[in-house]
Order: C-alpha cells, then structure tokens, then sequence
C-alpha cells in the first residue's frame, strides 16, 4: 500500500506576496529533499497578480514567480492538507479537523520598501524550511 502525500497549504489573502513565496520556497525544498510532498497555495480574497516587489525580491535569489497568478482556495482543499500555514492575515475556521495551522503572522510585502521585503522574503524562507525539517523528521 502506498501511503499519500503529504500536503501542504500556504494561504494569505490576496495569494500575491508571502503565500506565493512560501509556496515557491516548499517546491525548492520537496525538489532538494527528494519528499512526496504536495503544495496548495491561494488567496481568500486573490488579487490580479503577485505584487511586483515580491517577483522582484524573489528574483534577486534566482527563484523567478512571474508567472504565476493569485488563485482563491477552498475550505475543503485547506482542510485536505496536513499542514496549512496561514500568514497573519488569514480568517480560517478549519474546524475540528487533523489539519496543523500555523500562523506565521508575517508583515504583508505590498506597499513596502525591497529592503522590507527581502527581510520578510528570507523569513518566509527561514519558516518553510523549518516546516521541512519537522515533516522529514515525523
């Protein structure tokens, strides 16, 4: 029998900054790491495209997320996940469910200055591979 992946949701609000950063951070790592590791990530209310301070800073690391676009997520999808974390924006009710939630109460990217956004861009960093970490060792 084959055990499923683990699944992993990153969500904030618009899906334009810190989610999409995660979500291109747990896709280095499941690649790096060889895990069956599934990623969802999206907005509850999506803007139109990820904000351009967050491609840029994203960039200057050679991870390149111009392409993607800000997608709303379900409830039903977030409580498929093992682990969802949520950036300090999120209004989930889960409910009584075996999903982990994690609230990593993140400043939000948008409007701030690149230095800004490098320091919360390598937080994010810092944050997902220590997800990593504890679901290599569990």
């Amino acid at each position: 029998m084959t055990e499923s992946p683990t699944r992993l949701g990153f969500v904030c609000v618009q899906n334009a900054g810190r989610s999409q950063m995660a979500t291109a951070f747990a896709e280095r790592e499941r690649e790096r790491r060889g895990l069956d590791v599934e990623i969802l990530t999206g907005g509850t209310h999506p803007a139109d495209h990820v904000h351009d301070v967050v491609v840029d800073a994203m960039r200057e690391i050679g991870v390149d997320i111009s392409g993607r676009t800000p997608r709303e997520i379900t409830d039903d999808e977030l409580r498929s996940c093992d682990h969802v974390a949520t950036m300090g924006c999120s209004t989930l009710d889960l409910g009584d469910v075996d999903t982990v939630v994690r609230d990593w109460a993140l400043d939000d990217p948008d409007g701030s200055d690149p230095e800004r956004v490098r320091e919360i861009r390598d937080e994010v960093e810092r944050r997902v591979v220590a997800l990593f970490d504890d679901i290599e060792s569990a």
